[in-house]
């Protein structure tokens, strides 16, 4: 019987902090607990915020947590063909279309209906934008992203996204096809992720399941706060890893504020 697959699969556009730590350690302990794989992927799709010297931290962070992970890491910006594979799939069944609008017009033509993130629904501009016509302006470079068409191939879980953008041309890809495709060519078994992105889940087995991909067993964390109540973040500037080890906290100390001592 195969083992047991688990990931950690951070992006590299900042240090990790306390929430990532507690992750990567939830991983790595599940994986142990079921004698299974732990795998380490960078989702560095975003390439206006990915940074090398990020790649090389997160190794070091997790190295230094005592976290051991199988080699190679796969590297989401190597594979954009295996995203591309997946994305023609959908458009050959007209799951997904082209979508041209700025954010400016598609935030201006907005449903009154939000997503799971607070994001109000799209429009539907481009949705009867006719397939030929579409297929041309995507061939010739015209900027856009791929929306799927909720309303053909939704379920009532997913639809609260809307027609989500599930891949963005401007940098190659973005978090939801990519993640399926990868999980999937992976042989990823259990995803152990924070709460934040559990509402992400419906989305993920709608593609599953359109894209003919077994679904893995999912389980979402709580996340790590700080005083505030306030999860802890990248954007926000969150304390991290390095920081807390250059003021001389050892990784023993986190692992055991963090309930893995």
């Amino acid at each position: 019987m195969s083992r047991p697959v688990f990931r950690f699969a951070p992006s590299p556009n900042g240090f990790l902090h306390l929430g990532h730590a507690y992750s990567a350690l939830l991983n790595a302990r599940m994986a142990a607990e079921a004698n299974g794989r732990l795998l380490l992927r960078i989702e560095d799709t975003d390439e206006s915020r990915s940074r090398e010297a990020f790649v090389r931290a997160i190794s070091e962070d997790l190295a230094w947590l005592g976290i051991s992970w199988e080699e190679p890491v796969r590297r989401q910006s190597e594979h954009f063909a295996d995203y591309e594979t997946h994305l023609g799939r959908l458009w050959a069944m007209a799951a997904i279309y082209p979508c041209f609008c700025s954010r400016r017009i598609a935030d201006a033509q907005a449903l009154r209906s939000s997503d799971p993130d607070g994001q109000r629904h799209y429009g539907g501009t481009c949705r009867s934008l006719p397939r030929a016509q579409g297929k041309a302006r995507s061939a010739r470079g015209d900027i856009h992203g791929w929306r799927i068409d909720m309303a053909r191939v939704g379920n009532a879980e997913a639809a609260v996204w809307g027609d989500a953008t599930i891949a963005k041309r401007r940098v190659g890809s973005s978090y939801h096809i990519a993640v399926v495709t990868d999980d999937a060519l992976q042989g990823v078994t259990h995803v152990v992720r924070g709460k934040d992105i559990e509402p992400a889940t419906s989305l993920h087995k709608l593609l599953q399941k359109l894209l003919d991909l077994p679904t893995p067993h999912y389980f979402h964390h709580d996340l790590i706060r700080d005083a505030e109540g306030q999860k802890l973040s990248k954007s926000l500037s969150s304390t991290s890893l390095r920081q807390l080890r250059a003021v001389g906290v050892t990784a023993d100390d986190l692992r055991r504020r963090l309930g893995f001592a």
